[in-house]
């Protein structure tokens, strides 16, 4: 492997490991953009934006919209958008309680997690919090921990002897509860499950080195796998990591901005980062949100263009929507459509569905095409079979809001939604070339 590529395959690794959540890989992004000389914009405040330079901003720390301004008046815009989130589980508002003497702390689901891959794995605790100082000032501090592991037990087969046949139920209720520790003083279960206001907690203790002698008001917690990302196979051809799907992504449009920093003469060049993907996209910070048409608007603005300038760039522009993709599953190869296989490290995966689950559509996906055929570049197609539905990514919602032009892409992953899953390296590195002619 080039020293190039595997220094990009290592800037990977590192995102994945140091982003356990969708506000720890929006931090990181804006931290790369800030060392390449993008300069930071706040919703709040008024913007001066300047022909030439490359601005970002955040918007609930959790989404970002990254862009470089062309030299002259721009004409179209290249926008390379993917998705912060992951399919996850979330510490409930009052998460402890005690069963016998078993501290507990309750969970929800967030997105469509696969359940069974979590149980019996050793869990970390990461998200964001919001105190109060000595000072009496509001604090918004993100929080990541191994140092106090919790883990969902699974029942013994020896009390659930048709696991193997039936596979695991899990109520969603009842079954994802992460054991936390063993107190003593419970062991009658006498807990009321209540949070007192002076009661020390289980995540008080935690987190007391972050707090200090500030009072939490509120958070918004997830548990992560503590496994890290790493490569594997014979030639360590492989990567195998919690959130691949779609920090994989995330990390392949930062690269490919990062690399298109010289401005063009008439396109904007933009990279969404949205949140909530994974949950429908209707939040105030997700695809379905105005975030990114503010943005554009507010760029017309500052460059003392008008609404007709606003709605004729909108046409001439092309979204490149980019999630993960299906690829076959070796063991399953019946689920898939039999004349469109897509196999690992065979390059990026153009996603095409007739009821629009999916958007591209025949201009986008030439542009795309025209793209990969100059720069030699692999590509394969992806249809789901037509008895099973496919899923949906952030591409429709934008497009159905901007009316822009939109192709979805992707490159291809195996155990996809499970807190392990799998990509190939050399597809990595496809998507990373693209997404740099993609801007340039």
């Amino acid at each position: 492997m080039k020293m190039k590529d595997k220094n990009c395959i290592d800037s990977l690794l590192n995102l994945l490991d140091a982003s356990p959540t969708a506000w720890h890989a929006a931090d990181n992004c804006t931290t790369r953009l800030a060392e390449q000389g993008f300069i930071a914009l706040d919703e709040k405040e008024s913007w001066d934006i300047r022909p030439g330079r490359a601005y970002f901003v955040m918007r609930n720390s959790s989404s970002i919209c990254a862009f470089i301004i062309p030299n002259k008046k721009p004409s179209s815009i290249r926008l390379a958008a993917s998705h912060t989130d992951s399919p996850a589980l979330k510490l409930k508002p009052n998460e402890e309680f005690y069963k016998e003497n078993m501290l507990m702390l309750g969970l929800e689901i967030y997105g469509a997690p696969m359940l069974n891959s979590w149980v019996n794995r050793d869990l970390g605790i990461g998200g964001r919090l919001i105190y109060k100082n000595a000072a009496g000032k509001l604090i918004e501090k993100l929080v990541k921990t191994d140092a106090f592991p919790i883990v969902i037990p699974q029942l013994a087969i020896h009390l659930d002897r048709t696991v193997n046949e039936n596979g695991l139920i899990l109520n969603k209720q009842e079954h994802l509860a992460a054991l936390a520790s063993i107190r003593k003083d419970h062991a009658n279960g006498k807990n009321t499950n209540k949070k007192k206001s002076k009661e020390e907690t289980f995540l008080d203790r935690v987190f007391k080195d972050v707090v200090g002698n500030g009072k939490v008001l509120a958070s918004e917690l997830f548990v992560f796998p503590l496994e890290p990302a790493r490569r594997f196979g014979e030639n360590q051809e492989l990567i195998s990591s919690y959130r691949l799907d779609n920090l994989a992504s995330v990390h392949a449009v930062l690269e490919g901005i990062l690399d298109a920093a010289k401005p063009h003469d008439h396109t904007i060049k933009m990279a969404a980062f949205w949140d909530n993907e994974e949950v429908g996209s209707n939040t105030a910070q997700g695809a379905g949100s105005p975030f990114i048409a503010h943005v554009i608007e507010r760029i017309m603005i500052s460059l003392k263009l008008n609404r007709e300038d606003y709605l004729r760039i909108i046409p001439h522009s092309l979204c490149a929507s980019i999630d993960l993709s299906h690829s076959v599953h070796p063991n399953y190869a019946d689920k898939h459509e039999p004349r469109h296989p897509v196999l690992l490290n065979e390059g990026i995966v153009i996603k095409t569905n007739a009821q629009q689950r999916y958007a591209t559509n025949a201009i986008s996906s030439a542009a795309i095409v025209d793209i990969c055929h100059e720069h030699d570049i692999p590509f394969q197609h992806h249809i789901a079979r037509g008895d099973i539905s496919c899923g949906s990514t952030v591409g429709p919602v934008h497009a159905t809001l901007m009316g822009m032009q939109t192709i979805d892409i992707g490159i291809p992953q195996l155990s996809m939604h499970s807190s392990r899953e799998i990509i190939g390296t050399a597809d990595h590195l496809s998507m990373c070339r693209f997404l740099k002619y993609f801007f340039t």
